[in-house]
C-alpha cells in the first residue's frame, strides 16, 4: 500500500477527532486534496492557496540565500577590512561565509515556522477549522525583515503576538486586515525599539583572539545617513546588497528578480510595485528639492536623508522589500485596480516621508504599509462608490 493510500485511510479513520485538523494539514501538505464538489458553477484554474504560497516562497528563497552569504560577509569583512577588489567568489561567496550565515540565520527561519505554525495548528484544534497555508509566506519574511542578531525569545514572543492578534482574532487567513508579518515586525520595534533601531551591533558573533573578544559594532546604511555621515559603500554594494541590514532586504537585484517572479505567474499586482517606487521616489525628489533650495541647513538633524539621492532612497533601506513582498498582499491590500495605484503610491510616499523624520529609526516602510492597511478598504470603498457615479450619471444621459 503506498503511503498516500495509507494517509487517506488514517484521514478517514480520525475524521471526527479533536485533532483531525491537524492530521488534515499534514496530508494535504504532502499530497493534493481529494475531495471535490458537486454543486454550483465553479472556475477550472491550475492556481489555489498552496501554489500561491509556494511561488511567493519561491520568489523569497534567492534573498535568503543571500542574506545567509552576506551575514558571513559582513561579519569577516567588519573584522578582517572590507576587501578593495571585491571578488564575488573569492569574498562572497565561499564556506566560511555560508557557514556563519546558516548558523545565524537558519534559527530564525525555525524558530519563525516553528512557533507560528504551533500557534496555527493549535487554533485550528480549538475551533476545528483546517490549517490554512498563509503562514506559509509569512514564516519566511519574518526572518527576512529582522536584524541577524536579534534573540530569538523576542522573534518567538513577536510571533505568537502577531498570529494571534495579527490573524487569528479576525478569522484566519483571508480575514485579516493587517499584513502578520509586519505585525510581528511592529510589535518588536515597540516592544525592543534598541534591537530594531539600526545602529545595534550587526554582526553577529564576537571572536575570539588572542583571548579577547572583538565585538564588532556598527550602523546600518540608514542609519549612518541619518547621522549626516558619509557612507562607505558604492552604489553597486547598495543595488546588489552587499551593506549591512536586516537578512533578506538588502538585495535590491534579487527583490526585483523576486518581483518579475510575482507580476508574471500574477501573484502579486504590478500596479502596487510600479506606483510604490513612484510615489517613494517623488517624496525623495521634493526632500531634494528643499535642500537644493537651501531651506534646510547642512546642521539639520534631517539633512543627511533629505540630501540623498531621490533614487538612492529606492535601494537602500527595506523600500524595495516592503514594496514588493509586503504591499502586494492581496488580503490586507486594495482590491480595485483604481485602488491599488492609490494604495501603492501612498506608501512609498509615506515611507520617505518618515524615514527622514525619524532619524532615531530610519525606517518607515512598515509602519506605511500597516497604516495603509488599515485605509486600503475606504480607498476601495470610494473607488466603488466613484464608479457607482459615473455609471449613473451615464445612465441618466442615456435616457435623457
Amino acid at each position: 500500500m503506498s503511503l498516500k493510500n495509507k494517509l487517506h485511510q488514517l484521514k478517514l479513520k480520525y475524521k471526527d477527532k479533536k485533532m483531525a485538523p491537524a492530521f488534515n494539514a499534514l496530508h494535504t501538505f504532502l499530497y493534493l486534496p481529494n475531495e471535490t464538489t458537486h454543486s454550483g458553477g465553479h472556475v477550472r484554474a491550475a492556481d489555489d492557496l498552496k501554489r500561491t504560497m509556494n511561488t511567493v516562497i519561491l520568489a523569497l528563497v534567492p534573498c535568503l540565500l543571500f542574506g545567509i552569504f552576506n551575514a558571513g560577509y559582513q561579519h569577516y569583512s567588519a573584522i578582517n577590512g572590507f576587501p578593495a577588489d571585491f571578488s564575488l567568489f573569492e569574498h562572497f561567496i565561499n564556506w566560511e561565509n555560508f557557514v556563519l550565515g546558516a548558523w545565524t540565520v537558519l534559527p530564525l527561519v525555525i524558530v519563525s515556522y516553528g512557533v507560528g505554525l504551533a500557534v496555527e495548528f493549535l487554533f485550528a484544534v480549538i475551533k476545528g477549522h483546517e490549517v490554512e497555508e498563509g503562514y506559509l509566506v509569512t514564516g519566511m519574511l519574518v526572518p527576512l525583515i529582522v536584524p541577524i542578531d536579534i534573540p530569538l525569545w523576542m522573534l518567538a514572543v513577536a510571533v505568537v503576538f502577531g498570529v494571534v492578534i495579527g490573524k487569528e482574532v479576525f478569522g484566519g487567513t483571508g480575514m485579516n486586515i493587517l499584513n502578520p508579518a509586519l505585525t510581528i515586525r511592529a510589535f518588536l520595534f515597540f516592544a525592543y525599539p534598541t534591537w530594531m533601531s539600526g545602529d545595534k551591533v550587526w554582526v553577529h558573533e564576537a571572536v575570539e583572539r588572542a583571548g579577547t573578544a572583538d565585538a564588532i559594532s556598527g550602523e546600518t546604511i540608514l542609519g549612518t545617513l541619518a547621522q549626516s555621515n558619509p557612507v562607505q559603500f558604492s552604489i553597486s554594494d547598495m543595488f546588489y546588497g552587499y551593506i549591512p541590514g536586516s537578512v533578506g532586504e538588502t538585495s535590491t537585484l534579487l527583490i526585483l528578480i523576486g518581483a518579475a517572479i510575482l507580476i508574471f505567474t500574477k501573484v502579486a499586482s504590478w500596479r502596487i510595485i510600479l506606483s510604490g517606487f513612484v510615489g517613494a521616489a517623488l517624496m525623495g525628489l521634493l526632500f531634494n528639492g528643499v535642500v537644493d533650495a537651501g531651506w534646510i541647513s547642512e546642521s539639520s538633524k534631517f539633512y543627511g536623508l533629505m540630501s540623498t539621492p531621490f533614487w538612492q532612497h529606492l535601494i537602500i533601506g527595506s523600500i524595495a522589500f516592503g514594496v514588493v513582498f509586503m504591499a502586494t498582499d492581496p488580503v490586507s491590500g486594495s482590491q480595485t485596480n483604481k485602488g491599488k495605484w492609490i494604495y501603492g503610491f501612498l506608501i512609498g510616499f509615506i515611507s520617505i516621508l518618515i524615514r527622514v523624520f525619524n532619524p532615531a529609526y530610519p525606517e518607515g516602510v512598515f509602519l506605511a504599509i500597516l497604516l495603509m492597511n488599515v485605509f486600503a478598504p475606504t480607498i476601495d470603498h470610494y473607488v466603488v462608490q466613484g464608479n457607482i457615479k459615473k455609471r449613473m450619471k451615464r445612465l441618466k444621459l442615456k435616457t435623457a
